[in-house]
C-alpha cells in the first residue's frame, strides 16, 4: 500500500500542473485499484467486455480529465471507487438499450450481505435504489459506496467524510435496512 503522505503529494503535485503525477499516484496504487475493480467485476456475468484492469485503465481516463481538488488517497480511492461504478452502469445502460430490455446485468453484493437469500440486485435497479437514497441522505449513499464498492473500511469512510466512527456505523445500518426494503428483498 503506498504511503499517504506520498499520494498526498503527488495528488498537490499533479494539481500544480505535473503530469506526470497522476502515472505515479496510478502505479502508487494499482493493487488498490484493482482490488477494488475485482470488487464490481466479481459480481459481473461471465463474458463481461470489460475485465478489472480494463475498468481500471477505464477510469484512469476519466481521472486525467477530472476537475476535482484532491485531498488525500483515500479521497482519490474514494473517486475512483465512484467512477469505476458509473463506469459499469454506463456500460450495462448501454448494453441493455442496446438488447431493448434483453437480459439485465447482474451485480453480486455478497460482500454487502444485503441479499441474505442469495438473490442479486440487477446494476440498474441498484443504480436507481442508490439515486433514491441519495436524494433522501446523500451522506448514507456515498458510505454504501464507499464501504460496498470501494472496498473503504468504515474508519477510512469516517475519517474521509470527517464523521465519527458511530456515525458510520450508524448510517450503514440504516443504509443496508434502507437498500434491503427498496430492493424487496
Amino acid at each position: 500500500m503506498a504511503g499517504s503522505r506520498n499520494v498526498t503529494q503527488l495528488l498537490a503535485d499533479w494539481q500544480a500542473g505535473d503530469s506526470q503525477a497522476l502515472n505515479h499516484i496510478i502505479e502508487s496504487l494499482h493493487g488498490e485499484l484493482r482490488t477494488i475493480a475485482g470488487r464490481y467485476m466479481a459480481g459481473e456475468r461471465q463474458g463481461h467486455m470489460l475485465q478489472a484492469t480494463a475498468l481500471v485503465n477505464e477510469a484512469y481516463l476519466h481521472l486525467v480529465d477530472a476537475e476535482v481538488a484532491w485531498n488525500d488517497r483515500i479521497h482519490f480511492l474514494a473517486v475512483a471507487a465512484q467512477t469505476m461504478r458509473r463506469i459499469l452502469v454506463d456500460h450495462a445502460r448501454a448494453q441493455k438499450r442496446k438488447k431493448r430490455g434483453g437480459d439485465d446485468i447482474q451485480v453480486t453484493l455478497h460482500e454487502a450481505q444485503i441479499c441474505d437469500d442469495g438473490s442479486q440486485p440487477d446494476l440498474l435497479d441498484l443504480e436507481d435504489i442508490l439515486q433514491k437514497l441519495s436524494n433522501v441522505d446523500e451522506r448514507k449513499a456515498r458510505i454504501v459506496e464507499m464501504s460496498f464498492f470501494g472496498g473503504m473500511t468504515q474508519e477510512e469512510i469516517a475519517e474521509y467524510l470527517q464523521v465519527s466512527l458511530s456515525t458510520v456505523e450508524r448510517d450503514l445500518r440504516f443504509a443496508k435496512a434502507w437498500l434491503v426494503k427498496e430492493l424487496k428483498i
